[in-house]
């Protein structure tokens, strides 16, 4: 009979399969994803900064660091952070940028670092034990009145696993409630793709100031 996984083992096999999709299909992403428009979402980011540019900018979950190249194109300060080494090189290469290799759930970074972090499609992955804590290294990266934005695929506050990778999905109220208890302040939230009907809106984005 096995032994039940305690929550350490257990965020670690979550960390290790997430990792382990992405460095095994680092490429595919890469190729797959550069025609997607999230404009969006930058410009959502970048509007929200009440600072004089250029910014620096935290690209957290960069993947092969196409929104870095974006950022840097449009003249600001952009280090990625990923936690597949394969993306990250892709990345490096690609951008020109800095990307830092870490676990999402034991984060090492600097205080006051950045004006921004750019969350697109990476937070959704850290359960709901540990996403306080991460949120909370965050919003200590950010300097005063910094801005954090996320997209997520929206759920009804479930936890699941999508084939390898394990997601967590949250609604509005559910998603507002880890940010205002990590001390940050909404800004605005929309749902994505626009022009479509709320329940084809699959992704959940918002914007949040230190």
């Amino acid at each position: 009979m096995s032994t039940p996984l305690n929550h350490l083992d257990k965020s670690r096999l979550i960390s290790q399969k997430n990792i382990a999709h992405y460095d095994q299909n680092a490429v595919s992403y890469d190729e797959g994803t550069q025609g997607h428009d999230v404009s969006q979402n930058i410009n959502a980011l970048l509007r929200a900064i009440k600072t004089e540019p250029p910014f620096t900018i935290l690209d957290f979950g960069c993947g092969p660091g196409r929104d870095l190249q974006t950022f840097s194109k449009l003249g600001h300060i952009a280090t990625g952070l990923e936690g597949s080494q394969q993306a990250a090189q892709i990345a490096r290469t690609k951008s020109g940028c800095n990307v830092l290799v870490q676990d999402f759930f034991n984060l090492d970074l600097p205080e006051g670092y950045c004006d921004g972090i750019f969350a697109n499609a990476s937070l959704f992955h850290i359960p709901n034990n540990i996403l306080p804590k991460v949120l909370g290294n965050l919003w200590a990266c950010l300097k005063p009145n910094g801005i954090l934005f996320s997209s997520n695929p929206r759920g009804n506050n479930e936890e699941s696993w999508y084939g390898d990778r394990f997601g967590s999905y949250h609604n509005l109220e559910g998603w507002r409630s880890f940010m205002t208890n990590a001390n940050f302040t909404e800004v605005e939230h929309y749902y994505r793709p626009s022009g479509l009907p709320f329940e084809q809106q699959h992704w959940l984005a918002s914007v949040w100031r230190k």
